[in-house]
């Protein structure tokens, strides 16, 4: 089996992978929301309509207008990672399968920096619902969850599709008080996604690879301590390619190759629908 066959069978894997891995996943736009462009740039649906005027027994209906347009906006990064394994290193680890490796470079490396990314460019976009707060007690981010489903309330955002992403550790305080009050706030929002707080920070550096990998939290950013995004006021998209060569087929060494490239838009928040948006933020540790 060639490389050209085997990344045709493992890219859906990884795909797969990511979709079960990816805490922010539930926020990709599909066929219906986002169109792959070219030159780095990726179309947005974007609906917009009048609201209602008086209607005339002469000349009827008011004439408004609706408008469904694809708004052009550029992919924010592209990351790549290049992995080997001697041919004899490989043996001796009894042959280590290409999926094994492919996936959990997926679930280790490549989903926790997505995560982090989107998180932190969705928190980050101006005009947004946010506070600085400290929560230290179950109490404190009931409160706080609160305020947030009460703004949400009084700024009209649907309560269908609000998701909530709180640190395991806040979440771990409501759970932990276990009373009619803490349920009543957490039913205001239709999904509750635990997320590390190593992805939860309000600015992210993405390492360029020269001199070190991956991501870290930015110098003077803040932990987050939950965002919420209703679905609709937010879109994110990840494009995966893969190569994999044989030792055989290796021009430089005598290795297995694993090449992983991505293209990423981590967050695209819609100017009309900003009040969808929540982001409770701890103070900068001095």
């Amino acid at each position: 089996m060639n490389n050209i066959e085997l990344s045709t069978i493992y890219l859906p894997m990884l795909d797969e992978v990511y979709k079960n891995e990816a805490k922010t996943s539930i926020l990709d736009g599909d066929e219906t929301t986002v169109q792959k462009g070219l030159n780095g740039e990726i179309k947005i649906a974007k609906l917009d309509m009048d609201a209602l005027g008086d209607f005339d027994r002469k000349s009827g209906y008011t004439t408004g207008s609706t408008k469904l347009t694809w708004e052009t906006v550029k992919y924010d990064k592209e990351r790549s990672q290049e992995l080997r394994v001697d041919r004899l290193d490989n043996q001796e680890a009894l042959g280590l399968p290409f999926a094994k490796l492919a996936s959990e470079f997926l679930r280790t490396k490549v989903v926790p920096e997505v995560d982090a990314a989107r998180i932190a460019k969705i928190a980050g976009v101006e005009g947004i619902s946010e506070k600085e707060e400290t929560l230290s007690d179950g109490a404190g981010v009931i409160t706080a969850l609160r305020a947030c489903t009460n703004k949400m309330d009084e700024d009209e955002v649907s309560t269908e599709n609000r998701i909530l992403f709180i640190t395991p550790t806040l979440k771990g305080m409501i759970d932990d008080l276990d009373t009619t009050k803490s349920k009543k706030v957490l039913e205001r929002f239709s999904t509750i996604i635990e997320v590390p707080q190593t992805r939860m920070y309000t600015e992210v550096k993405l390492n360029d690879g020269k001199e070190s990998y991956g991501y870290k939290k930015n110098d003077g950013a803040s932990d987050i301590n939950f965002l919420c995004v209703e679905k609709s006021a937010a879109v994110t998209a990840l494009d995966q390619y893969i190569k994999y060569f044989t030792p055989d087929e290796d021009q430089k060494a005598d290795d297995n190759v694993f090449k992983y490239r991505s293209n990423n838009l981590y967050g695209h928040v819609y100017e009309n629908k900003l009040a969808g948006v929540y982001c409770s933020y701890a103070p900068v540790s001095p």
